[in-house]
């Protein structure tokens, strides 16, 4: 069984600790929260490889982003950040393709997501602008299914004015101002405490964003990340 509870506790416990001394006072708590959330990580991908083989040959332990924060242009100078996050998608963790994320943060700040959440990647955005302005309709009809509508709106940073280039009338002119498209669905701490049902229930999710996915993910391909 999946001990959801451990991972709330020690998060809970290290966003009201976050100082480097109680951190390594407390790393085996840390250790098998941790591990916690990779088996959790690993029954998610069981049930989205039912719909979504592509994720399967991944590893829960290639998935996970470090809760270190980088503080260096932060006014936030926690060294901290009190959630356990993945993002599970072909590439493993990286941005594109974009796959589904998951974060675990007390406090019911906990969500299930998709999409493109970075919009720095400039090749990305204007690929998928022109992915929607060349096929409105199906980006349409993808975002007003009635099960999408239901659980997601998309959200995304945006310009005030559609971008040159792009038509000012284009009927999906409010999406091309986009910079990132992304989905968030909200997750209560009283929804992770039956590790078992949250699992069927985020999978289920994911299945009903998984067309979001593939849409941007034809728009991006041939996308290449940026060489540092």
């Amino acid at each position: 069984m999946i001990n959801t509870q451990l991972m709330i506790d020690y998060l809970s416990a290290l966003s009201i600790n976050n100082n480097r001394e109680w951190y390594h006072a407390n790393k085996e708590d840390f250790k098998k929260a941790n591990a916690e959330f990779e088996n959790l990580l690993q029954a998610l991908m069981l049930e989205i490889g039912k719909f979504d083989s592509s994720i399967l040959h991944n590893n829960p332990k290639d998935l996970t982003f470090k809760i270190v924060r980088d503080t260096r242009f932060s006014h936030d100078k926690s060294p901290y950040n009190p959630a356990f996050r993945a993002h599970i998608s072909a590439q493993g963790k990286l941005p594109v393709p974009v796959g589904y994320y998951l974060m675990i943060k007390p406090g019911s700040q906990s969500f299930l997501g998709g999409g493109l959440f970075a919009d720095m990647f400039k090749d990305a955005t204007t690929m998928i602008r022109d992915f929607i302005a060349q096929n409105g309709k199906e980006w349409e009809k993808l975002i007003h299914a009635p099960a999408f509508e239901k659980h997601f709106t998309v959200q995304g940073s945006a310009l005030k004015n559609v971008p040159a280039g792009y038509e000012k009338e284009h009927p999906q002119a409010e999406y091309l101002k986009y910079k990132s498209w992304y989905l968030e669905y909200p997750i209560k701490d009283e929804d992770l405490r039956d590790a078992e049902a949250f699992v069927a229930k985020a999978a289920e999710l994911f299945q009903i964003m998984k067309p979001f996915n593939d849409y941007l993910n034809r728009a991006l391909a041939g996308f290449q990340m940026p060489s540092r």
